[in-house]
């Protein structure tokens, strides 16, 4: 048995008034939620306050759920939703704040350079790089940016990010394309990439 079909078998008992079920799937869920938020905000304390808002959500919401996409693609879209409230209720675009290190930028086209991480010169490369990418991310309209830490951060496949987005795969696929177009165009100058080079 998947773990969707696991899901389901949990929901269905939360669906009958069987409140451990429900614990359970926070159990098993908790902390990708938590990965998930802390990507959209940066403060940990509200991290953890939108992330027990998104389960309290689901859990009101559950007696509708009706197992049409997996509980944790429907747990994420909560998650997302709530993230986005969280800042409006502040009347602030959400920041994303992501730390990249060298094994992360090693998947970039170019990432070779970071190989022979020793040397002052390849620390510094290795910070300049983070701070490129933390800043070409901040600079993303908020659906490419939350499309591109689906796919990139948390690995998410197109279809799942489809369904946590409510839009079509080749939305998602345009949106990533489009981040990674504007990403690798700022990184361009500190990898002395060709033109025709993506990560």
């Amino acid at each position: 048995m998947g773990d969707r079909e696991t899901d389901q078998i949990l929901v269905e008992r939360v669906q009958q008034g069987d409140k451990q079920a429900f614990g359970l799937l926070v159990a098993k869920y908790q902390r990708k939620l938590v990965r998930l938020l802390s990507r959209l905000i940066t403060d940990p304390a509200e991290v953890e306050d939108v992330a027990q808002e998104a389960f309290i959500k689901a859990y009101r919401a559950l007696p509708g759920f009706r197992g049409e996409s997996a509980f944790y693609t429907w747990l994420y879209r909560i998650g997302i939703n709530a993230a986005k409230n969280h800042w409006a209720a502040k009347g602030r675009r959400a920041p994303v704040a992501t730390e990249f290190d060298n094994e992360d930028a090693e998947g970039f086209e170019g990432g070779e350079h970071l190989h022979d991480n020793n040397t002052p010169e390849h620390l510094l490369m290795s910070k300049q790089l983070g701070n490129t990418v933390n800043s070409a991310m901040d600079a993303l309209p908020e659906d490419l940016r939350n499309a591109i830490v689906l796919r990139e951060i948390d690995g998410l496949s197109y279809e799942e990010i489809a369904q946590i987005m409510d839009c079509p795969i080749g939305t998602v696929r345009s949106r990533i394309f489009r981040a990674r177009e504007a990403i690798a165009e700022k990184l361009k100058p500190l990898l002395d990439t060709a033109p025709d080079k993506r990560w």
